[in-house]
C-alpha cells in the first residue's frame, strides 16, 4: 500500500507583485494614512483649545489642554503606521516594513515642522507640500524589498567564502 504524498503546511511563496500595481496601492494607503492622521491630530487639536479657553474661563479641573496637545501626537503617531501596515495587507502586500518606517518618520518630521501651523487654529491644515511628501517619499518606500531567502542563497555548486 502506497502511502499518500506529504501535506505542505504553508502555502507556496506567491510571486512579488509587480512595480506599477505595488506603487498605486501604496499611494492610495499613504494618502488615506495622512488624511487619517491629519484629523485626528487636527481634531485632538481643537480639544486642546477648547480646553484652554474652558481653564480661562475659570471652569474647574478636568482635561488640560496640555494633555488634549499630548494626546494628538501620540495618537497621530500611532494610527499612522497602523493604518500603513493594515491598508498594504488589505491590499494583499507582504514586506511593508520599510514602508511602515518611512512613512512614519516622514509623518512625524511634517508634523514637527509644522506643528506650529495648525495648533492655535481649528480647521488649519499642516503645510501642503510637507503632507504630498510624505505621502510619495511613503509610496516610493514600498518598492523596497528585502530579498527572499531563496533569492539571497547561492546556487547550488557555486564556491561561497
Amino acid at each position: 500500500m502506497a502511502t499518500p504524498p506529504p501535506v505542505p503546511t504553508s502555502a507556496p511563496p506567491s510571486a512579488p507583485t509587480p512595480t506599477a500595481p505595488r506603487l498605486l496601492k501604496a499611494l492610495i494607503v499613504s494618502s488615506v494614512g495622512v488624511a487619517a492622521s491629519h484629523l485626528v491630530l487636527s481634531d485632538t487639536l481643537y480639544l486642546s483649545l477648547a480646553a484652554q479657553a474652558s481653564a480661562a474661563l475659570g471652569s474647574g479641573p478636568g482635561y488640560s489642554s496640555g494633555q488634549a496637545f499630548t494626546s494628538a501626537l501620540v495618537n497621530t503617531f500611532l494610527l499612522m503606521p497602523l493604518v500603513l501596515w493594515i491598508g498594504m495587507r488589505i491590499t494583499g502586500e507582504r514586506k511593508v516594513g520599510p514602508m511602515v518606517l518611512t512613512g512614519t518618520v516622514g509623518w512625524v518630521v511634517a508634523v514637527g515642522n509644522g506643528i506650529d501651523a495648525i495648533d492655535d487654529r481649528p480647521g488649519a491644515m499642516l503645510p501642503l507640500g510637507s503632507l504630498l511628501l510624505v505621502v510619495g517619499a511613503t509610496a516610493l518606500a514600498s518598492l523596497m524589498r528585502r530579498r527572499s531567502r531563496a533569492q539571497a542563497s547561492p546556487p547550488p555548486g557555486s564556491f561561497q567564502n
